[in-house]
């Protein structure tokens, strides 16, 4: 009688090992590198295709439960600084009076504001303006008024462009370009 548990122990055992080696060879893990960091979900390999969590794109997500189906739209967003009337990339440690010029165009989502902000090497996040869109285009401009920032240290700051879908929902960063500050 003990030998009829071991055996059916053994064959659950087998079974359940078997399966569990069948489900990892058709799902893989992947690691994702997103413009030179890596995400920590990652993605994921299904029978040779990999998927990766489209949260993490920079781009506007909606999904709708009802039809499940997920819409991802990323509009195509040109930033330009100006020190006045002199575009830069490259600036020296200490204060900046600049503004920002960006161009949207592509834009198929409708959105209810957009915000320019700056991110420190620190990883800090300043506003430097933020605007409700009323009159909804699929492309159009939009200009910072002069802001002055104090780039405290060398390093990469990043000047990001972020749209909001609707009131209660969350800025999500669609665009960004980058300040190299040097002593």
């Amino acid at each position: 009688m003990k030998w009829k548990k071991v055996a059916v122990l053994v064959l659950t055992f087998s079974l359940l090992g078997g399966t569990m080696m069948f489900a990892d060879g058709a799902m893989q893990k992947v690691r994702l590198i997103l413009n030179g960091k890596e995400v920590e979900d990652g993605g994921v390999m299904i029978d040779g295709k990999t998927y990766v969590p489209v949260r993490e794109l920079n781009g506007l997500i909606n999904y709708d439960d009802s039809s499940k189906k997920v819409t991802y739209n990323l509009p195509n967003v040109s930033m330009f600084l100006f020190k006045g009337d002199t575009p830069f990339g490259i600036v020296n440690t200490g204060k900046l009076k600049f503004k920002v010029f960006c161009q949207i165009d592509s834009l198929k989502a409708d959105i209810s504001s957009v915000k320019v902000a700056i991110k420190a090497p620190d990883g800090s996040i300043k506003s430097i303006q933020s605007q409700d869109i009323t009159n909804q285009k699929d492309n159009f401009w939009f200009i910072t008024n002069d802001y002055t920032y104090e780039f405290k240290t060398s390093g990469k700051y990043s000047i990001g462009f972020y749209m909001k879908q609707g009131k209660n929902a969350d800025y999500v960063l669609v665009s960004e370009k980058v300040v190299s500050t040097q002593d």
